[in-house]
Parts: C-alpha cells; structure tokens; sequence
C-alpha cells in the first residue's frame, strides 16, 4: 500500500467523537474524565466541559475502539453515552415520515447519588436509634453505612488511581473512612460519608440548574415546521428542512430555521435570541432567527441555514466552547491545586505520626486528627470557585444577547479602562445618507445625476448613499465606461465624452482650487459632522454633496455609562479630523480621526500599553484592531463575522451593551473573588480547628463539601444579576 494510502486511511480512522456524561458537575470530575481518556492510545484532542456535560476528542479507532473509552468513564462512575441532536430524525429519502423524539434527562432525586444518600440516611439514623437502645453496640450500630460509603466511594477512587487521579477527592474520603473506622470511631465515619454523599447530590443539583440556561436555548427552535410543498403547507420535522426549503411562519409560531422573507409582513419578537424587547418589523428580504417569535401577520422564510448550524445552535455551540477555554484565574488554581493537594496530604499524614513519635502523644487523637485534616485539605471548593461563576456570567450574558468566547474574555473585560470604538456601522448606524446637495454650475438634479452615473455599482457606503438619493428622485442613470477607483481618494468614469471624478475635498484641490464660497461650505458642513465629496468635470468643480452617518440612538448614552464606570471612552476612525471631532463632540468621547488601518493598529498598542483596552467594531473591517487589542467586541445582530472574529458579540448592536458588558464582567470577578474567600477562608479556620481538637471529621468534611456547596450557590446568584447601567451625566 503506497504511504499516500496509508495517511488516507489513518485520516479516516481517526474519528471526532462527542459524548454526553452524566454526574460530571465540577471541575474536578473533569479532570479525572480528561486525564483517564489521555492515557488511552489513540486519543487526542481532548475536551471536556463539565458546565454542559460533554466529553469530545478524536479516536484513532485502529489502535482503540471507542467502547474501550466508554468503559475507563464508566469505571470512573459517570454514566456516559454518545451527543445526539435535541432531535433526532430517523429514516431514508422517499421513506416514511422521520421520527422525531427528545432526550429525557434523568430527575436528581431518581440518581445513584439521591438513591445512595437516602440509604446511608436511613442506616445512619437506625445506627443512632441503636446506639441509644443498647448503648455497647455503639461501634458496629455504624458500621454498615460506613462500609456501604467506603464501598461506593472506594471503587471510584480505586478506578480514578488506575486512570492517572491518585489524590481524588474520593480517595481522601476513603482514606479517612478506613482510618476512622481503625481507630473506632465509626459512628464519624459514617456520618463524614453520609455528609459527603448529600454535598455532592446538591452540588449535582445545583450544577444542573446552571445547566438549563443553555439548555432552554435549544427548546427555542419549535420541532415541527410548516413546509411548502405544490402550494400546500405540510408539517414536517424543523429538523430534517433543508437550506432552500420554503416554509410558513403563522402568527404565533416560532420561526423554525435561519432565513429570509420571501413573502408576507410582520412583526417579529427576536428576544429569546437577542434580548433585544422591541418587535423588529419583517419585510420581503428581511432576515429572521430560528426561535424568533411571528407577532402579526404570515409569513413565507427561505430556509438559509440547516439546523445544525442555525444562529440558536451556533451560540449554545460557542456557548459550549466558552465555558471548555478556561479563564486564566481558573488556570492558575488547577496548576496550585496539583501542587497543593500532594502537599497537604503530606501534611496530614505528617500530623498524625510526628507527635506520637516525636512527643509519646496519643496514636488514636492525632490519627484522627490527620484524618481530619485530609479532609480539610480537599480543594474542590477552591477549583471550582472560579468556572461556575464564569458559567453563570456566561449564560446570563447570552440571555442579555451579550455573547462572549470564554472566561478569560470575560474577565479582561472588566479589567478594560479604555474602551475603543469605530465609528462607521459601531457609534453610526451603518448606514450614510445624501444630507445635502450644492451645484457649483448647472442644476443640482444633473450635478447629483453625474455623481450617481459614476457610484453606479460601488460598494463604498457613501457612493451606495449618493446613488439611493438619486433613485429616489427618480434622476436617470446615464451610461459610463473606463470607470477606475483611486483608492481613499476617489472614483472616476467618462461620462457623455467627459470625466466625472467623485473624490474627497483634498483630491479636488489637487485637480483645481475650490471657489472660496465651496470652500467656506466643505468647512461648515465637515463642521457639523458630514463627509463632503466633490463632484467634478474634467478637473473643474462643479458641485458639493455632503453625506452623514447618524449616530445610533444610545449611543451617547452608551458612552455616559462607561464614563459612570470609570470607562474612557475613545473613537478610532478613517474619517476627516473635522467631521470625527463633530461626531464624538456629540457622543462626549475622546476622537483619532484621519486613521489609516495600521494607525488604528498603533493607537490600540499605545493604549494597550498603559491598561488592557476594548476595541469595539463591526466584525468585518476592524479584524486586526479587534485581534490586536485586550478584549476585541463585535456589533452584529448574530451574523456569521459578528459571532466569529472577536471575543465576545454584541447581538443587538447597542453601544449601551458595551457598559453592560463591563458590569457583567466585574459582577462576575467579585464573584470569583467571594468564592475564592469562602473556599480559602473555612479551609483556615477548620485548619486550626482541627489541628488543635476543637473540631473533628464531621466538621471537617463540612469544610469540603460545605464549601462547595456553598460556592455552587453563590456563583448561581449570578444567573439572577440585573443590568442596571446608569445614564445620568
């Protein structure tokens, strides 16, 4: 077989695999999972998120099957089976109607967890109605529910040692059973296992609220759509619609599929995509979101996208992704936690036999009390501090139509203390009007008839604006050959024999000096924030268009509450310096003006250099300023550039949403730091409590899962936070 063979079949052996696993709820359970799939042959690529629940990585499936990978997550004790669709549609082109069914996720309290805990509740407490009765039966009344934890629980730790985990939570709580149980003291070991089992069925519990954020996302899209089929709507799955498909949106239904209006009008309420509360109205050629909402009127929507990669199951896909890309602070935790956790059971053990072997102390107390420091050490709680608060950020942003690409983007974010913005389509709609015409010579109609003939067919923003004014008057085209663009100067083209130039007021003067009336005008009308070009005729001026960009509605407010947030506010443009002085004295912000593409470059590195700075752009010009700065933050109303080349998208396009940003982000690293606080600080008092005798294993496991709990929570508050962004100036 020739070696180019050879890499052919390698290629399609080496399969991308994606794996639903069930009971992955913290950071720690990750771990495990990543580190048993990395020592199997073949696999690579590994990826795990715990927030969604998902396992995906790439099989050679020549060297190992993937039952193989299936059955290291099993023994790890997480229930795991392969990522279907939220639907799945079964059957053959030309076969009977697909099937359509939904995944049915297991209720917590029908769980092994749920199950386990209310067993080890009912042995603990018939052991202490035991006790009491017959008061010498003390040690074995416990024995049962201890042994019954340190069978389920030792397994799990067995396994995860054999998979590369030897100091997992399960094995310190192993450890300090079996200890426990050697010096006596059964009736602790059994409430320690009892305690731990509940902290981690609410830990489960509160993981998957987290969950349902994103979760809910998906039932967004309907299951069912109406297709058009001979001119008759017929019902079939959303999911088996094709990309040319026409379907029929009622008033009242859910749009099924990504799309473009073909027929009809409405209103559409696009909040469960955007945030965004107004209905937008829907014409002929208008784009809609699958979820979306049809208010009115019916309409008829070409199918643009296909299921899998409409804009609802684009964002829960880089939702997925965010949460996988861990935050730097999360980061640097997991590599302390590596060091640390070796360390304190080092510690532990070191505090149960020196004192008994340097002092004569007694081996039973300070066993235990080692026992109980191992617990202490866990450090879930800390590993877990930061990624449920970025999970929680992270959804609760996608509700607002605040999409961001990870936990280190959102913590830059509120670190920023400049915000860069472009003018053109991010503080302007995008969208230059003809705001008022000047004829030099001639009448006004032909003036803006000659500019028109030689824009015809430009894709430049103000020659797409001096054409629409010229439609609109209903002034003829005439024809024009030899038509050539002098690029960020003008465009030319010969008109009736002569040459028409459309260029800039500099460009002009270079050809032949402008009337000092002209003059006066470009002046006064660059003054009051307009683009001026001058229409000439063979090198003679003959006329003045000016044309402006408006600035979005909440734009000035938009940069009001980022001063409110202590937020310098900067605009960044290519424009003329006088018309981006007009524009940014409107809007209160700081303005670069005159910006080639690698001037804007250079100013983000300036400000970069001083503190981490935001450039917020239109997701399709301004790539390598938004590469370049700290955080970059695309406008777009869930286009395909606006979700893809930034760190984090503005869904609506509302300047107001860059402030809401930052305090989302800041909510969320004061959510961390709590976090952290709780994790860190019960670990310090417990620590003295123990080592000292106050405290003893049932506080001490308090300490682990207590902490965990209680920093699942916290985190959770986050889902409730309110955007409150302050205007008042």
């Amino acid at each position: 077989m020739a070696d180019s063979e050879l890499v052919e079949v390698g290629a399609k052996s080496r399969a991308a695999l994606r794996y639903r696993v069930e009971g992955m709820d913290c950071p720690s359970c990750a771990s495990k999972i990543e580190t048993a799939v990395g020592r199997v042959t073949g696999a690579e690529d590994i990826r795990v998120n715990y927030g969604a629940q998902i396992l995906a990585f790439r099989l050679d499936e020549a060297a190992t099957p993937r039952s193989t990978i299936e059955a290291q997550v099993r023994k790890l004790g997480y229930g795991i089976a392969p990522v279907e669709a939220p639907w799945v549609v079964a059957g053959e082109p030309g076969a009977a109607e697909p099937e359509v069914r939904s995944p049915v996720r297991q209720r917590w309290w029908r769980g092994a967890k749920a199950q386990l805990a209310a067993v080890l509740g009912g042995l603990t407490a018939a052991g202490f109605a035991a006790s009491l009765a017959v008061p010498s039966l003390d040690h074995w009344a416990y024995l049962p529910a201890a042994l019954l934890g340190l069978a389920f629980f030792g397994r799990k730790a067995i396994a995860a040692a054999r998979a590369g985990s030897p100091f997992s939570i399960e094995m310190l709580m192993s450890i300090a059973t079996v200890g426990a149980i050697a010096i006596g003291a059964t009736s602790e070991a059994a409430v320690v296992v009892f305690l731990f089992t509940v902290g981690e069925l609410l830990e489960g519990v509160a993981a998957g609220r987290a969950r349902t954020g994103i979760e809910a996302l998906g039932a967004l899209v309907p299951r069912t759509a109406l297709r058009i089929e001979d001119g008759a709507a017929r019902e079939v799955p959303a999911a088996s619609l094709k990309v040319g498909d026409l379907v029929l949106v009622r008033p009242g239904d859910r749009v099924s599929a990504d799309g473009e209006v073909v027929e009809g009008e409405s209103e559409v309420d696009e909040s469960p995509v955007t945030g965004e509360s107004v209905p937008v109205p829907k014409v002929e050629g208008a784009q809609v979101f699958a979820g979306s909402v049809n208010a009115s009127g019916a309409l008829q929507v070409r199918v643009s996208k296909p299921a899998s990669d409409n804009t609802i199951a684009r964002i829960i896909r880089l939702v997925e992704e965010a949460q996988e890309a861990k935050a730097p602070t999360a980061r640097f935790i997991e590599r302390f936690s590596a060091i640390y956790t070796p360390i304190a059971v080092a510690v532990a053990a070191l505090v149960a036999v020196a004192p008994p072997l340097v002092v004569g102390a007694d081996w039973d107390t300070w066993i235990y009390r080692g026992l109980a420091l191992l617990l202490v050490a866990c450090p879930c709680a800390l590993v877990l501090s930061t990624p449920a608060a970025i999970a929680s950020g992270l959804a609760v942003g996608t509700r607002r139509g605040l999409l961001v690409k990870g936990g280190g983007a959102l913590e830059t974010i509120g670190r920023v203390r400049t915000v860069a913005f472009d003018k053109t389509g991010t503080l302007t709609e995008g969208r230059p009007r003809v705001t008022d015409v000047l004829a030099l010579s001639g009448s006004e109609r032909t003036m803006l008839g000659l500019a028109a003939t030689v824009e015809n067919g430009s894709s430049h923003p103000l020659g797409r604006a001096i054409l629409e004014r010229a439609i609109a008057d209903g002034i003829p085209l005439r024809p024009a050959k030899d038509a050539r663009a002098i690029p960020g100067k003008a465009v030319e083209a010969v008109v009736t024999g002569k040459r028409v130039a459309v260029g800039s007021p500099s460009f002009a003067t270079e050809q032949a000096p402008l009337p000092a009336d002209a003059a006066r005008t470009v002046a006064e009308w660059e003054g009051q924030g307009k683009t001026v070009v001058v229409v000439s005729v063979d090198g003679a001026p003959t006329g003045l268009i000016a044309v402006r960009d408006e600035p979005r509605a909440d734009a000035a407010a938009g940069v009001r509450a980022l001063r409110d947030l202590g937020v310098r506010a900067v605009m960044l443009t290519g424009d003329n310096p006088r018309t981006g002085k007009a524009i940014a004295s409107a809007l209160g912000l700081d303005v670069q003006a005159g910006l080639l593409p690698e001037d804007k470059l250079r100013e983000i590195g300036a400000l970069k250099e001083k503190a981490p700075v935001a450039m917020v752009g239109d997701g399709i010009n301004d790539a390598p300023a938004l590469a370049a700065a700290s955080v970059g933050i695309a406008m777009g109303g869930g286009t395909d550039v606006a979700l893809e080349t930034a760190d984090a998208a503005l869904l609506n396009s509302r300047v107001m949403d860059v402030a809401a940003l930052v305090g989302l982000s800041r909510a969320t690293l004061s959510n961390i730091h709590q976090n952290v606080a709780i994790a860190l600080g019960l670990k310090a008092v417990f620590l003295v409590t123990t080592v000292v005798g106050v405290t003893g294993l049932w506080p001490a496991v308090l300490a682990d899962t207590g902490a965990t709990v209680l920093v699942t929570l916290n985190a959770l508050r986050l889902l409730g936070y309110r955007f409150q962004v302050t205007t008042h100036g």
